[in-house]
Order: structure tokens, then sequence, then C-alpha cells
């Protein structure tokens, strides 16, 4: 059937776009770029429980909070740390308090400036401290809630591709990936990574759902702020999205009350 290719190449494109994996690349053109868009949080949940295992396994041999920095390092390592290098550049963009072309050339260079760095400590530290929660949780909980929140940070991306959203500059990912992703995908996928998190708080089912939701809002929010400032999404935009929709899904989880 002539769909199944481009689903195929879809799903490499999402895996050599979100992972370290060396899968061979297939055709590349808008269409497989949507698919490849609509299936990130796939793709974001099988790294979530690679990441998961990580964090049991060292958590049954060390302090939790070890357990939690090596987790979180091993997320940078399995994804080349362009997620993070995206949250700098974006941050540093937003913070100069410039527009358009100019910002866009902000996050052209190749240097960190104060708020970039600051948002990668802040990022970094939160996710790490909400792991090392997530080490007292039985295994099932603390696999949905690591599962969940990697899932919903590659959401977030499918959100940022939503139909309507353009990209600020005509090359790039963000020029092949904008406007990408229909609503049924992106419903879908919201759905499924929701259902997923279910788990995630013991005896509060509805608490996990509610954080992805809630983070997936934010990302809406920040997402017309940064098109308002920049005229569109970037790569490094996608990449600032992820990292804010995981922290924010972390936060949720362990949050108590």
């Amino acid at each position: 059937m002539p769909a199944e290719p481009g689903r195929t190449d879809g799903l490499r494109l999402a895996l050599t776009t979100f992972t370290t994996l060396p899968v061979r690349a297939g055709r590349i053109d808008r269409s497989v770029a949507g698919t490849a868009m609509a299936l990130a949080p796939l793709v974001g949940a099988l790294l979530g429980a690679v990441l998961a295992g990580v964090l049991l396994l060292l958590g049954a041999l060390a302090p939790p909070l070890v357990a939690a920095g090596v987790t979180v390092g091993c997320a940078a390592l399995l994804t080349r740390g362009l997620h993070l290098d995206g949250l700098a550049d974006t941050v540093d963009a937003l913070g100069s308090y410039r527009r358009g072309a100019a910002a866009l050339e902000i996050m052209k260079k190749p240097d960190v400036g104060p708020f970039g760095v600051a948002a990668l400590v802040v990022v970094l530290l939160l996710q790490t401290a909400a792991l090392a929660e997530l080490v007292g949780r039985s295994w099932p909980a603390a696999l949905a809630a690591v599962v969940a929140a990697t899932a919903a940070g590659r959401l977030g991306v499918a959100v940022a591709c939503r139909r309507g959203v353009p990209a600020a500059r005509p090359e790039g990912l963000g020029a092949l990936v904008a406007g990408t992703v229909g609503p049924v995908a992106l419903a879908v996928g919201t759905a499924a990574v929701a259902l997923a998190a279910v788990p995630a708080v013991p005896g509060r089912p509805w608490q996990g759902p509610v954080a992805v939701l809630a983070a997936t809002a934010v990302a809406v929010g920040l997402l017309r702020h940064v098109v308002r400032r920049l005229g569109g999404v970037t790569g490094d935009v996608l990449g600032a999205t992820v990292e804010v929709v995981t922290t924010l899904v972390y936060l949720g989880l362990v949050l108590s009350g």
C-alpha cells in the first residue's frame, strides 16, 4: 500500500530527530515530516522507557539524587543535547527583547548567554529533583511517570507543528515541519500520553493526565508568544518546547496536596 512507506519514513525521521539511534533516513518531505512529528510522542515513550530503566536500576544501587542525575545525563546523551541547546538559544532570543530577524540572529550564535545558562540550570535541577522523588515510588508508577513526561515533551513538538503555526525561517527544520500535524493526530497523541500518565501517581489516577494537559496548555501559550516575537517556530523552538513540557509534567507528577 502506498501509505505504508510514508509511515515507515516518518518513523525513521522521528527516530533520527528525537534520538541518537543510527537509523537510515528514508524519504524526507513535508508529508513525511508531518508523520514524524505526529509519531514524536511514541518515540518519546520509547525513550522514556529506557530512561526509566536507568533510573530504577541505579535507584536500587545508588542514592536517589545520584540515580536521578545520571538519568538526566543519559537523556541529554540519547538526544545529542539538541533539545537543551534549543532551550538555551530560544531563551536567549526571547530574553534579548528583540523581534523577528534580530532575535533569530541571536539564536544562530554559537555561544550561550546568561538567560540561556539560567534556563539550562533551572530545567536540569528541576528534572533531577523530580526524578529523585520518583525513585521512591513503586516501579510501575516510576515507569509510567518517566514515560509520560518524556512522551509529553515530544507531544509538545506535535503541538508546535500543528496546522496554522508558521515557520520563522524559509529554511531549516522549522520550515520542514511547521503546520504539518493535523487535529486528529494531535488529539490521538494527547489522549495516549494522558492515558499513559494515569498510573504515575499512586492513589491519584487523575493527577498524571492533569499534569500532561496543563503542561500542554502552557506550551500553547508560550508558543503563541514565540510566534509573536519570532514570526514562527524553528528547530530551536521545538527543542525548547520538549524541555519545558517535560519539566512541567515532572513537576505536576511530584506535587502533593
